[in-house]
């Protein structure tokens, strides 16, 4: 028995590092060079963006293997693409599901497009956590000068803010988790008055980011997850795991 493990969320990360310290072998799938720069040391990964039918075809190498789908609970795509690809393989699917954090008192939105919509009516420089896949519905005129962009330290990331047309003295190229401490501190800095945020839960670091708007004075936006999954905690992974070993 094997796992294949498609990962690129802190909980996939802390599976992998379980999975190897229980000599369970596993391949772990990300989908950059920077994701898998962020495993554990001794873990195998697949580099690479997979389609269905990518998908499909590395399971079919593994004709005795577990699929656990850890990506980002956003990433529904990704999602239905794996659950998919292992049913047509004949393969067990378990999917790795992020308890959600929501907050109260919070301004919400449906998507990205209704996001960027409110903010237009909303006074004031935004620190954008969204990503920077998800930037482009902040580009319309008169906001995109106001936003300011936090995303991976990565080539790509970065030249996407610029293509889009943010500032370049606004983008915020780091690494988290981010700490609340650090969160205030940035909002402070850039005279933030709205955070925009994913409903990513703990290992999102949702919680620091809602409590450092709410210390700060500043705006939460919170945009909600694309759809209501139903899966398993990791820990719950790890019992199903450790009983087949």
């Amino acid at each position: 028995m094997e796992v294949l493990l498609f990962g690129g969320t802190g909980e996939g990360r802390e599976l992998a590092e379980w999975l190897r310290d229980k000599g369970i072998p596993a391949t772990v799938c990300v989908a950059t060079d920077y994701g898998s720069a962020l495993l554990p040391p001794g873990v195998e990964a697949h580099t690479g963006r997979l389609d269905r039918a990518g998908m499909a075809a590395l399971m079919a190498r593994r004709p005795d293997t577990w699929v656990v789908d850890a990506t980002h609970p956003y990433a529904a795509q990704a999602t239905e693409n794996i659950r998919a690809a292992a049913a047509e393989r004949g393969l067990p699917y378990l999917r790795l599901v992020r308890t959600s954090d929501g907050e109260d008192g919070c301004h919400k939105a449906g998507d990205m497009a209704a996001a960027a919509r409110m903010l237009e009516q909303m006074p004031g420089n935004v620190l954008l956590t969204t990503g920077s896949k998800e930037l482009a519905p902040f580009t319309v005129p008169g906001l995109a000068e106001r936003c300011f962009p936090r995303v991976l330290p990565m080539r790509d990331s970065l030249a996407r803010c610029l293509d889009l047309g943010f500032p370049p003295a606004h983008i915020i190229c780091m690494q988290g988790p981010f700490s609340q401490a650090l969160n205030e501190a940035l909002i402070q800095q850039c005279s933030i008055k709205t955070l925009v945020t994913k409903d990513t839960g703990g290992y999102g670091g949702f919680r620091a980011k809602a409590e450092a708007a709410r210390r700060t004075g500043c705006a939460l936006l919170v945009v909600e997850r694309p759809v209501e999954e139903t899966g398993l905690t990791k820990e719950e992974i790890q019992d199903i795991l450790s009983g087949l070993v």
